[in-house]
């Protein structure tokens, strides 16, 4: 080491050791900006003479420092020591193996103690996005549970920093996932716009939030006063809104253990929480929320989810395996009527929900028949005319009863699920034909708008329903029979919307004809025991028969009857 290195080395050495004999930065480490300086000098000078002797002896400085610091961190709410703390976290994950030094009980300690207090302080949340960042392959082969065990957190710091640090967090996000936090991350990114809201109001109630750690506070000696302020920053109403001959704020009842909140403030993953937020109160909180004015943290981060949705969903088609993805989809399911109440965003994350469950059916259609039972559940509130009055349950039954179609039911493999799919599909059928829902109406009830668009929403869902009957009965041959009789009711039945009753007509002859239903309503890509492909007929079974009600479509849309006699090999191409 040169002389001028040298006596730079003892300087900063010396740095430290005195600290710890100085009362003030013994107490407040953090205070004194020479040691943060010092720790810095120091680990450039051990980076460039790559000497073990110097790491020896500069370690047990810093290993004392970051011991102290740790203890002054719940005495001081003024000072920073996030900054310091990053810096020896820097130099034990470089130079631990030479001193033995296991960096897991020092990289939790630092997101537990201090970053969970320190999450708002933007100079910090940069800081340790940038450590991670730099350091991001290492965390993830040595402590692969590290990031995902506090994604709480991180969540925590990107929506208050959002716009800032936007492009850094994406850089760090996949490390967040793993298969214990696969799916704990998805209602938290879903409800990240309620989480600002949560935050805000914190604040505004309890002042800043860097230096006050939110779950410390909640298992302080007065939880009843923050949880209450929890629940303020979540309905919006005051503490005082109780009611009018309220005196005092701590006289009002308020209900302090609101799971929610308790959810979405926490630091760490502790698994699936049960979110009711389709209780009546909770609808009504989020409601209130929209209505007041938002920050631009918020109009932000409103913009921001989406976007790490489309990566989180991303990732899970690429490197997820399919038990976690199956057992993702009924979450899709329940979530897909629960989302913050803007309307743009709610329309976003919406179609990434449905888009990325028709992707995972697309890649395993096995999932329809193993989640039968929450796919027949949603049908069953469409049956039940919950979708009708709901705008988003009934475009998740359209996408449902698409996929069950598209797939045959999970594949000709899974007949005792496809066949519970049909009798569902029959179910959703015949009760919209015998309660008349899609059937003849008074014109006084035609003549209100809002009975006309209940009308076309439930025509454009039995129209989905018909398609459905007919593939599963295509893909499935011994659902013929029971697809003729349900077509030929609809067919028969007093239909007023005639988008439906030409759906039935169309695909009803269309069923008849195995030649050419397994081309047309066939599966999308042929499975193992189904060498047919999309596309192609069969002509040695439909080549010479001359088919008289082919739907009229497939001659150019000419209405009424052929005008001539032809054969398949007319109108298609060999």
């Amino acid at each position: 080491m040169a002389d001028r290195d040298n006596r730079e080395w003892d300087f900063y050495l010396r740095t430290l050791s005195n600290s710890a004999r100085d009362s003030n930065a013994a107490n407040n480490p953090a205070s004194d900006p020479a040691l943060l300086q010092s720790v810095k000098k120091l680990y450039e000078l051990c980076k460039a003479e790559n000497s073990e002797d110097l790491v020896a002896r500069v370690y047990p400085q810093i290993n004392k420092l970051f011991q102290r610091s740790v203890a002054s961190l719940s005495e001081s709410r003024t000072t920073s020591y996030g900054l310091l703390l990053l810096a020896i976290l820097q130099f034990c994950l470089d130079f631990g193996d030479l001193v033995l030094h296991d960096a897991d009980p020092s990289l939790r300690t630092f997101f537990r103690s201090c970053l969970s207090r320190e999450f708002a302080d933007p100079v910090v949340a940069e800081a340790t996005l940038d450590f991670l960042n730099v350091n991001k392959k290492k965390l993830l082969t040595s402590f692969p549970t590290l990031l995902p065990q506090f994604f709480p957190l991180m969540l925590k710091l990107i929506a208050w920093n959002g716009e800032r640090l936007e492009k850094l967090f994406l850089k760090v996000f996949p490390g967040l996932m793993s298969p214990g936090s696969f799916l704990p991350l998805f209602p938290s990114l879903v409800d990240l716009p309620i989480l600002v809201v949560a935050l805000e109001k914190v604040e505004r109630s309890s002042g800043s939030l860097v230096g006050n750690s939110i779950a410390s506070m909640q298992k302080s000696s007065a939880p009843e006063m923050l949880l209450a302020l929890m629940d303020e920053a979540y309905t919006g109403s005051t503490i005082g809104d109780g009611g009018g001959d309220s005196e005092s704020e701590d006289t009002n009842a308020i209900d302090v253990a609101d799971p929610l909140f308790l959810d979405l403030l926490k630091d760490e993953n502790d698994g699936i929480a049960e979110r009711h937020l389709t209780s009546p109160g909770i609808v009504a909180a989020l409601q209130a929320a929209i209505n007041t004015p938002r920050s631009d943290r918020l109009k932000y981060i409103l913009q921001m989810a989406p976007r790490l949705l489309d990566l989180y969903f991303s990732i899970a088609l690429r490197d997820v395996n399919n038990s976690l993805i199956c057992a993702l989809i009924p979450l899709l399911m329940s979530r897909t009527g629960t989302i913050f109440p803007d309307k743009v965003y709610s329309y976003e994350v919406r179609k990434r929900l449905l888009e990325f469950m028709l992707a995972a059916f697309q890649r395993s259609p096995d999932f329809i028949a193993l989640l039968k039972k929450p796919i027949m559940d949603r049908l069953a509130e469409a049956y039940s005319g919950q979708a009708y009055d709901s705008p988003e349950k009934e475009e998740l039954a359209l996408q449902l009863c698409w996929a069950i179609g598209e797939h045959g039911g999970g594949g000709p493999s899974h007949k005792d699920a496809a066949r519970e799919l049909f009798e569902s599909l029959e179910l959703l059928l015949y009760e919209s034909i015998s309660s008349s829902r899609v059937g003849l109406r008074q014109e006084s009830a035609l003549s209100s708008d809002n009975q006309t668009s209940r009308k076309s929403s439930q025509s454009r869902l039995l129209c989905f329903v018909i398609t459905a009957i007919a593939k599963l009965a295509t893909n499935h041959r011994e659902l013929l029979p029971r697809a003729r009789f349900s077509l030929s009711k609809v067919v028969r039945s007093r239909i007023s919307d005639v988008r439906v009753w030409r759906r039935a007509c169309d695909y009803l002859g269309l069923i008849n004809e195995p030649a050419i239903s397994s081309s047309v309503l066939g599966p999308s890509r042929p499975s193992h025991g189904q060498m047919q492909k999309p596309g192609t007929v069969k002509w040695s079974e439909g080549a010479t028969k001359m088919i008289a009600h082919v739907p009229f479509y497939i001659l150019g849309e000419q209405e009424g009857p052929p005008f001539h006699e032809f054969f398949f090999s007319d109108i298609l191409t060999r």
